[in-house]
């Protein structure tokens, strides 16, 4: 026997709220269809549902059974639009994010971890890669958002861009380093030592060449190339070699008593850490819950590093 459904839910509201009118208003509906519901599926079964001339009103041994069947579909129901109500609050949800691997291991995980402590119903699908790689991406639509570093001028009017820190670079070496001991620092100091080089694809890369050629130095000794920004952090922390780094993942780790910067100006890229996503494209609820996160995580990061 194939019985409705919406019947039995209808009965489950009226069990549970004490009576019809009651499980009326429970699903608002009116008296007289949730009545009518109830007469049909006791034709469907052949059995009273309800024990006759008993007030308030006491479901049978049958009607108390099906009862507890039609409060599965109750329950689902109400999970249903719990959830329906937090995808459209942006509080559930699944967002594609990806950036450059030295600043999302560096910066944008910790403030992801944050996130998500607040939001645990929203799953982060990171991965990372590099400027042309990840624009292509989000033009088709495998990507949600895009954090990293990049001039304005080359975010096509395809893309939004919205700016969340300003680029700035330091050398960087181990917190004992003998250069971090000494008061003042050379130029002709930091030829003396082996240079981490990210890869030769990365911007980061450039910033190194175009530093260097800056401040004068031409011959250079690589000792290491690396990636992922725990290579680079091993390899600093274990060994007497410099590297060019953000300011921004520099200062995280100071924090940690881990790396330090020199007191050496170099001149700052050209291009500055932002969000980047499809204009014109609908965003999810969550995906500018995030990007609302990250801006404000950023500007408290942007104001603690002025004041440093």
């Amino acid at each position: 026997m194939k019985l409705d459904p919406r019947h039995l839910e209808i009965l489950a509201a009226i069990v549970e709220a004490g009576g019809l009118t009651e499980g009326a208003a429970l699903l608002g509906k009116s008296q007289p269809s949730v009545s009518r519901s109830v007469s049909l599926l006791e034709d469907r079964v052949g059995e009273p549902l309800f024990q006759p001339t008993r007030r308030p009103l006491q479901p049978t041994e049958l009607g108390l059974a099906l009862a507890q069947e039609g409060q599965r579909i109750l329950d689902a129901g109400r999970q249903a639009s719990r959830l329906v109500d937090e995808y459209r609050q942006g509080l559930a949800g699944a967002i594609r994010v990806a950036g450059t691997p030295i600043f999302m291991d560096g910066v944008i995980s910790s403030v992801i971890a944050e996130f998500q402590t607040e939001h645990p119903n929203i799953r982060i699908d990171q991965s990372y890669g590099y400027p042309t790689e990840l624009l292509s991406k989000l033009s088709s639509e495998a990507l949600d958002v895009a954090v990293l570093p990049i001039r304005p001028a080359d975010v096509s009017a395809e893309f939004e861009f919205r700016q969340i820190l300003p680029g700035r670079n330091v050398i960087a070496c181990r917190a004992g380093h003998p250069l971090a001991r000494k008061k003042t620092v050379k130029l002709e100091d930091i030829t003396d030592y082996s240079w981490i080089a990210p890869p030769a694809n990365s911007p980061l890369f450039r910033d190194l060449r175009n530093t260097l050629d800056g401040i004068g130095v031409r011959d250079l000794k690589i000792s290491f190339t690396g990636g992922s920004l725990s290579a680079v952090v091993n390899v600093l922390t274990g060994s007497d070699s410099l590297t060019v780094l953000p300011y921004s993942v520099v200062f995280m780790m100071q924090r940690q008593k881990t790396l330090t910067a020199l007191p050496i100006k170099i001149g700052d890229p050209d291009r500055h850490l932002g969000c980047v996503t499809l204009s014109g494209r609908g965003m999810s609820a969550s995906t500018h819950r995030l990007l609302e996160f990250i801006k404000q995580k950023f500007e408290m990061l942007d104001r603690l590093i002025c004041d440093a």
